[in-house]
This record gives structure tokens, C-alpha cells and sequence, in this order.
């Protein structure tokens, strides 16, 4: 048997006490231990080709985006003749391909022409075909979406959807169709179940969606020009506090390149501004919850003034978006 180091010290008084220091440590240990098992991992960004090229990755995103987002489901058809009935409603958004859609429902077929930059919605049982195969993103939720709702939606052949600076895009030359919104005043089709509006993107704000009230995004990529890309960063918190120093500087944001076929995931917490200019499907699972875009770019310009940073030093901001909290 192994004795303990401190064998022979039993009647001097010091045993209870160190066994008490040890007590202590340990339990604080465990402590310590329980907090960091139970805290989240710290959210970060992923990205699929839709090319086939890296089936894993998209695997990783279905995954990631079903633990999160209980009865959601999320499915990528590269060359979609069919989409089946099934129990729950389905919103897919067309990536690539044309042709003629044949949508069977309850109160009867309807057809109509789409292709790239398109959705379809699909109630519980309903079902669609396509005269030619498509490029569909899929995603499945729970909540119905109201049988008034279109059941083919294009942003770029229906008059009621016409541009709407805001979000992502609030330039006077902006680009921004709502296809399913969650307010009226924003748009004509409301949906709690999936957001989305296609947007051109040139220079958003930095912003996230809180973890506790917030909702996931996706960008869909359709377009790209040079130099477009995602900057991301979890610290979310240090950001709010204004607890960044100067030896973190040049690493807290991560870039990412976006390309035109990209699928990239945005979870709850992971503060994000795209750059550069891109063509995107902005996908909001369950739905843009009003107040949970929340900005930092002037808790950014605040730590700018703090530590003297200037120019191409300073960390990135929005210079609108700093003049003051952005919640929106």
C-alpha cells in the first residue's frame, strides 16, 4: 500500500489542517472543473462548399444546426426532381438550376416557373416536383406556415417584394428583398418558422444574436466579387465589457473569404459583418426575432480610443453603426 506523504504527522495537529487546505483545493478543483464542463463551447463559424467536393462539412453544419435547433432539420440536393411530403413544413431556397415547379396540397396543385434566388414553402403532406432538376437547400421546421402564404416565392419577379434598406444593407443603392419575414411591416409573407431575404452586402455592421432569445444564421452564398468576405469573432463579452487589450488586437476577429456556392453557419453568440461585396440568401432560424441583432461596433471604437489605435491598427467598425448601441 502507498502511504500518504504526510503519514507520522497525526498527533501534532497539523494533518486536519492541511487535510482541510486539501479539502478546499480539491473541492474547488471540482468546482472548477463542473464550470468549465458545464459552460458552452464558444461559437464559431462553418462553412460548406455546395460543390460535393466536401460532403463532411456539410454534414458538420446539419448536425450542429439540429442540436441547436430541436425538430429542425437541414438538407442540401444538389439535383432535386422531387421533394416528398413529410409531417413537418419545409422552406427550400433555390441555389442553382430553373425550370417549372409543381407544388400538391390540400387545396390543389399549383405551378409556377423558378430558379436561382428563389423559395419554396411547403406545408405538413404537401409535395413538389420539378420539370428540371435544382440546386435545393431544404430546411425542415416545425412551426406551419399559414396556407395564405405563396407557395413559390421570387424575390426578382414579385412586385409586392421591393427593396428594403435595413440590416445587413442600408446604403441608398441597396439590394434587399424580404421573402419571409416576421413582421408585416417589413414584408408581406410572415413566418416565426425561417426568415429569409435576399441581400447584396457591401458593408454591414458588426453585430450577433444573443444565445438566451436569439436565433441562428446562414448565409447562402449566390455571387461574390473580390475581396468578399466574413469577419467573426466568440468574444462577445470582452467586447461588451470593453476588456480587450493590445496583444489582442490583431487576432480577435477571423476572416473568412466567402465564394460564391458557400454555405456558411452562424450560431447564436458568434459576433459577425460581412465585407466586400456578396450575393446572399440571409437565412434566420426561427425567424429574425425582433431586438436580438445586437451591434458593437461603438464598444469597437470605444476600445479603438482607449488603447490609441488608429488606421490600420485599429480594429474594424462600421463607422455608422459606432455612434452609438445598435439593437435592432
Amino acid at each position: 500500500m502507498i502511504r500518504p506523504p504526510l503519514v507520522g504527522f497525526a498527533g501534532s495537529g497539523i494533518l486536519p489542517a492541511v487535510r482541510i487546505t486539501n479539502l478546499r483545493r480539491a473541492r474547488g478543483a471540482a468546482l472548477a472543473l463542473l464550470a468549465a464542463c458545464a459552460a458552452p463551447p464558444a461559437p464559431a463559424p462553418l462553412r460548406a462548399g455546395l460543390d460535393g467536393s466536401d460532403p463532411a462539412a456539410f454534414a458538420a453544419i446539419a448536425e450542429a444546426f439540429a442540436a441547436a435547433n430541436p425538430g429542425c432539420s437541414l438538407a442540401w440536393l444538389p439535383a432535386a426532381r422531387e421533394v416528398g411530403p413529410a409531417a413537418g413544413a419545409r422552406i427550400g431556397l433555390v441555389q442553382h438550376g430553373a425550370g417549372r415547379v409543381r407544388i400538391e396540397r390540400a387545396a390543389g396543385a399549383v405551378q409556377a416557373d423558378v430558379g436561382a434566388g428563389d423559395a419554396l414553402v411547403l406545408g405538413p403532406g404537401e409535395r413538389a416536383s420539378f420539370a428540371a432538376p435544382v440546386g435545393l437547400l431544404v430546411f425542415g421546421v416545425p412551426a406551419s406556415p399559414s396556407a395564405l402564404l405563396p407557395r413559390a416565392i421570387r424575390p426578382d419577379h414579385d412586385p409586392r417584394l421591393t427593396d428594403t434598406p435595413g440590416g445587413c444593407a442600408t446604403d441608398g443603392a441597396v439590394y434587399r428583398r424580404m421573402l419571409l419575414t416576421w413582421r408585416a411591416a417589413n414584408g408581406p409573407y410572415t413566418f416565426h418558422g425561417l426568415n429569409v431575404h435576399r441581400v447584396r452586402i457591401d458593408d454591414s455592421f458588426t453585430h450577433y444574436h444573443p444565445r438566451d432569445g436569439g436565433f441562428d444564421e446562414f448565409y447562402l452564398v449566390q455571387a461574390t466579387r473580390d475581396g468578399a468576405r466574413l469577419l467573426t469573432t466568440a468574444r462577445v463579452d470582452a467586447i461588451e465589457r470593453r476588456a480587450i487589450g493590445r496583444a489582442e488586437v490583431e487576432h480577435l476577429f477571423a476572416t473568412l473569404p466567402l465564394r460564391a456556392g458557400d454555405l456558411v453557419y452562424l450560431p447564436r453568440g458568434l459576433a459577425h459583418r460581412a465585407l466586400g461585396g456578396a450575393l446572399v440568401q440571409v437565412i434566420t432560424v426561427p425567424g429574425f426575432v425582433p431586438g436580438a441583432e445586437i451591434g458593437l461596433d461603438h464598444h469597437l471604437r470605444a476600445i479603438n480610443e482607449r488603447l490609441g489605435l488608429a488606421g490600420d491598427a485599429a480594429l474594424p467598425l462600421h463607422a455608422a453603426a459606432a455612434a452609438g448601441p445598435v439593437v435592432r
